[in-house]
């Protein structure tokens, strides 16, 4: 049985995307659709983002943890949409950013935020600080931290001491299972609701390919997820990245996996391993230091359920700044495919960064994708709605992407390195 759940569906015909102005916003805004399909249980539809409170009247406030140099941190482009008014329910009151308004703040990018941070304060009375100390809280409030992944465990309890509503965290949520359970188990004891910031969840390309497959019964779908690494830089990649392939570039494949085919741990029937797509390599880092990991690695998937599905993730696979497909096939035959970037979009970014070319390719490539996820957290929080939006990821998604990629990882390598 296939598992759905109602989600944000952008599509992309005659929109503006990553476009930052209000008839931008409209588009994102007007085109979430709800899709009828057998879903994980959630209260919350979409038609409430229409709904109910309005944005002018009611507001969620967002405290942003974990901020970055502008431009370039995820951080930043979050607080930039919510500063820009992209984000309707959401109204960014305080920034922490304990780098660059502390140890950082007299190194050259430390200048840079302070610039800016000295611009917003002076425009939107946004409060910066870095320290959560410095925070006060009243109203309906979501904490959207978006820091180092290590020190997402103590800020998730800090800003539920602090008497956050809700918690949206930027993936994969904490560096280990054990550490992501905790905090589960801490949230749910507070009855706080953790949301988390995997895109593809609400990406078009995604959506389409899910109503492809509903539509089709008995067919498979095949996630191909390529980076542009270069083979001469996989070895700083291995070693940056020493979390593993799984854990980071595929985790948002897992994460769809968890939340729309029912894939966990202990509902995995088989794994297959594609031993001629993949590759597994120990390569030495610039530290000097080795590190075992996939540069390609792909597998079928087969669920108790009787749903099987297929990725691919290659570090290499992409010389132009990477790409996503979602493949729909039936009787060994492709019936659908959809990509991201599609061609509208690939001329919309390439626009947008050779004006800009200081900005991070992917916030353009994502824009809309993130303003979907903020609006849903924050809509959610303000209608005071338990369990999580339609179509957003949760801390339990979280924890069962992050448990498959700890199990995935020893079984593909033993099958590759054999």
């Amino acid at each position: 049985m296939l598992l759905f759940t109602t989600a944000a569906l952008a599509l992309s015909a005659g929109r503006e995307r990553g476009h930052p102005t209000a008839l931008g916003r409209s588009r994102v805004l007007d085109q979430l659709q709800p899709l009828q399909l057998n879903a994980r249980p959630s209260p919350t539809p979409l038609g409430c983002l229409r709904g109910g409170a309005s944005a002018a009247a009611k507001q969620c406030d967002v405290i942003l943890i974990g901020c970055g140099v502008p431009k370039r941190g995820m951080g930043w482009y979050h607080a930039k949409q919510m500063l820009d008014g992209d984000v309707p329910s959401a109204q960014l009151t305080t920034i922490v950013e304990p780098w660059f308004l502390g140890q950082g703040a007299d190194s050259p990018p430390g200048k840079v935020f302070a610039e800016w941070a000295a611009e917003m304060e002076a425009k939107h009375g946004t409060k910066f600080t870095n320290s959560l100390k410095d925070v006060e809280i009243s109203g309906p409030t979501m904490a959207l931290i978006s820091g180092r992944t290590a020190d997402n465990p103590r800020l998730l309890k800090e800003v539920i001491d602090m008497g956050c509503k809700a918690v949206y965290l930027e993936k994969p949520g904490a560096p280990t299972v054990a550490e992501l359970e905790e905090m589960r188990a801490y949230a749910k004891e507070k009855g706080v609701s953790v949301f988390m910031g995997y895109n593809k969840n609400v990406t078009p390309y995604v959506r389409k390919a899910l109503e492809a497959a509903k539509a089709n019964p008995g067919s498979v779908t095949t996630y191909v997820h390529n980076n542009a690494y270069k083979e001469s830089e996989l070895p700083e990649c291995f070693e940056r990245n020493a979390e593993g392939m799984l854990k980071n570039m595929a985790i948002h494949e897992l994460a769809l996996l968890a939340t729309y085919w029912g894939v966990t741990v202990d509902n995995i029937k088989s794994v297959t391993p594609d031993t001629e797509f993949s590759s597994c390599q120990t390569l030495t880092g610039p530290s000097g230091k080795e590190f075992t990991d996939f540069s390609r690695v792909g597998f079928t998937i087969e669920t108790k359920d009787g749903n099987t599905i297929c990725l691919k993730i290659d570090r290499c696979g992409s010389d132009s700044g990477g790409n996503s497909v979602a493949i729909v096939s039936k009787d060994g035959k492709e019936i659908f495919r959809a990509e991201t970037p599609d061609e509208e979009l690939q001329q919309v970014v390439s626009a947008q960064s050779k004006a800009d070319p200081e900005m991070m390719p992917y916030f353009f490539l994502q824009h809309d994708d993130y303003i979907t996820l903020k609006q849903l957290s924050s809509q959610h929080v303000i209608e005071g709605r338990e369990g999580a939006p339609e179509g957003m990821a949760t801390i339990d998604i979280a924890v069962d992407a992050l448990k498959v990629a700890e199990y995935l990882t020893p079984l593909l390598q033993k099958a590759l390195l054999k």
